[in-house]
């Protein structure tokens, strides 16, 4: 995308924003629904179908992505398009930017079989490559904390939001 589609798409929802913020609040959703299989499962996901499995360390078979995979892809895929819109925006001289992100898991803790262990991911590494030899270390340096503020999966890994749990009532015989 060129900088000036980049701004011009955003101002526009900019301007609709700021006239109306209801606008610019929006529910997103996924859902997943119970297969035949014990460690598998089927996600919903923006109109889409996933096939999820538990990690093989657990006792899923590793033919499909794990939901700490589909958490790190989430995260690696909007880290790089915040990455890619901000550059054009900007008008930063970026040949590519490729993201990789990398969790630590101990599974002991996904097993119960250690109080200390945490369940989930202790730490993440996100690793930005970005070929850019036209660009001033300015620019990169401003891309850097840009993407890092923007980016709406890290921000909310990073400042979790509250989490509310509803359960409805079992259907019983």
């Amino acid at each position: 995308m060129e900088p000036t589609d980049v701004q011009a798409v955003q101002e526009t929802l900019k301007a609709q924003y700021r006239a109306d913020g209801t606008n610019a609040l929006v529910t997103v959703r996924a859902a997943a629904g119970e297969s035949s299989d014990p460690f598998a499962v089927s996600a919903q996901i923006a109109g889409s179908t996933s096939d999820v499995q538990a990690h093989p360390g657990i006792g899923g078979a590793g033919t499909e992505a794990s939901s700490s995979d589909l958490l790190l892809g989430a995260l690696a895929a909007c880290a790089q398009v915040t990455c890619q819109m901000l550059a054009a925006a900007a008008n930063i001289p970026i040949r590519t930017v490729a993201v990789r992100v990398e969790g630590d898991l101990d599974l002991r803790g996904a097993l119960g079989l250690s109080p200390f262990a945490r369940v989930g991911l202790s730490k993440l590494r996100i690793f930005f490559d970005i070929d850019a030899p036209d660009a001033t270390r300015h620019q990169i340096d401003q891309l850097q904390r840009d993407t890092e503020r923007y980016c709406v999966v890290l921000q909310t890994l990073q400042v979790p939001p509250p989490i509310e749990a509803y359960w409805s009532e079992p259907t019983t015989v």
